[in-house]
């Protein structure tokens, strides 16, 4: 990878690390917010269902948005937008206020992985996307590690409030920087003839005249519909495999310091070092997932193999998930809640790359938004569903069955109705 790859990758993995940081504050604060405001189980749910609910309007905003505006200008909306949501958490104290937040937070942050899988398609031939995609989605790890660490700095030093302030400030400060250090590759001054014919490498002549339309701004919008991605049965086999799985990872990422502080007596100061644990082992799956599935195409295997033997080798490692309510040592429910979002990391990895393996170019940014409203519907039942069910049962135990089969019911979806090479429209 040449120094200005690196560059790209590192801009959208702090990107990434920024959006996981800022959707993940409130998870964090849940216990202090409830006891201040005298929040229910269900009002925290439909708090967390804003949320995803205008994640999933924002992925179908965002991707067309960014299919239309390019990559530069869409991604530095996205994160204006959803900074301006994060600081307004702290200028609000009703369920309305925190959920009217939430949903400018979720518009924003819904296009951050649009943005960056366009700019990893843009930048990278395919047989480098999937380690390149891990390497920026281990961000999501990176910022649900870091997380923890500075919250509770700032709200024991000067309450909750200010951590969604100081929080929401970074993002303003990354899209001064992403203004002035990035370009397309055709624009990019340091960007040769042999890196262009090296990222087009394994393009077809189609993909190929569709990108230069684009750098060219002859052809500013894509030519192809929704109305024709949802021709092909591709579109509704990912977009509902991501419907089954990613409530998993908000599960994971609003529900587990709540369910440890309730099941194993874990305070905000203590539960720094075990959520540092799960999201590290996240961040080495999602990296990982990503080198599997290009390892295998280096050893001569199929795309389609690579990207659905590694899906499936990772599904099966959180099978163990469904055991964690019934677990007292808490370390041991740790280790397996960090296997369990170490699986999620490295199936978005390759979902991601799927979507970018599957469609051309100028529809990546449309397709990654459409599939992610999938997710983000999912997620928005879930966290509704998540609520209701602890208010009822008080308990964790079916969530956990439930979330443990998800993977491999995603990956039955995609083995049956998924052939993994680029459409022709």
């Amino acid at each position: 990878m040449t120094n200005v790859r690196w560059t790209v990758v590192a801009l959208i993995f702090f990107a990434t690390t920024i959006n996981y940081i800022d959707r993940q504050v409130i998870g964090l604060l849940k216990p202090y917010i409830q006891e201040d405001l005298g929040w229910t189980e269900a009002d925290y749910g439909y708090i967390v269902t804003a949320f995803q609910v205008a994640y999933g309007i924002g992925m179908l905003l965002g991707g067309r948005m960014l299919d239309r505006f390019g990559s530069k200008l869409g991604y530095s909306i996205a994160i204006v937008v959803w900074s301006i949501g994060a600081v307004l958490h702290a200028t609000v104290r009703s369920v309305t206020g925190f959920g009217a937040a939430r949903a400018i937070l979720g518009l924003g942050e819904a296009g951050n992985f649009p943005a960056a899988v366009k700019v990893i398609a843009e930048w990278f031939p395919k047989r480098d996307r999937a380690y390149a995609t891990g390497l920026f989605n281990s961000g999501t790890t990176i910022g649900a590690i870091i997380a923890p660490i500075i919250v509770t700095a700032i709200t024991l030093q000067w309450g909750w409030r200010w951590a969604f302030i100081v929080t929401g400030m970074l993002g303003f400060i990354w899209v001064v920087i992403w203004w002035i250090l990035y370009h397309s590759p055709k624009r990019h001054p340091q960007v040769n003839e042999e890196e262009l014919a090296y990222i087009h490498s394994d393009d077809d002549q189609e993909d190929l005249e569709n990108q230069d339309n684009q750098d060219n701004q002859e052809n500013p919008e894509s030519k192809i519909t929704w109305r024709q991605l949802f021709q092909h049965r591709q579109t509704y086999a990912i977009l509902f495999s991501r419907f089954v799985t990613d409530w998993v990872w908000w599960f994971f990422l609003f529900w587990t310091p709540d369910f440890l502080n309730k099941t194993h007596g874990v305070d905000l100061k203590a539960t720094v070092l075990p959520l540092i644990i799960i999201y590290t082992m996240s961040s080495i799956g999602g990296i990982y997932g990503g080198h599997v599935s290009s390892q295998f195409i280096k050893f001569g295997r199929s795309i389609d193999f690579a990207r659905k033997t590694t899906i499936l080798l990772f599904a099966l490692l959180v099978l163990p998930l469904n055991a964690v309510p019934y677990i007292e040592n808490m370390w041991i429910v740790v280790l397996i809640i960090g296997l369990a979002t170490s699986t999620h990391q490295a199936w978005a990895s390759n979902i991601f790359t799927i979507v970018s393996d599957v469609y051309p170019k100028q529809v990546v940014g449309s397709m990654t938004g459409i599939s992610s409203v999938g997710g983000a519907v999912g997620g928005a039942l879930a966290s509704s569903f998540v609520g209701l069910i602890l208010e009822w049962t008080g308990n964790y135990a079916s969530i956990f069955m439930i979330a443990s089969c998800m993977y491999l019911l995603a990956w039955l979806i995609l083995r049956l109705f998924v052939p993994i090479r680029q459409i022709k429209f």
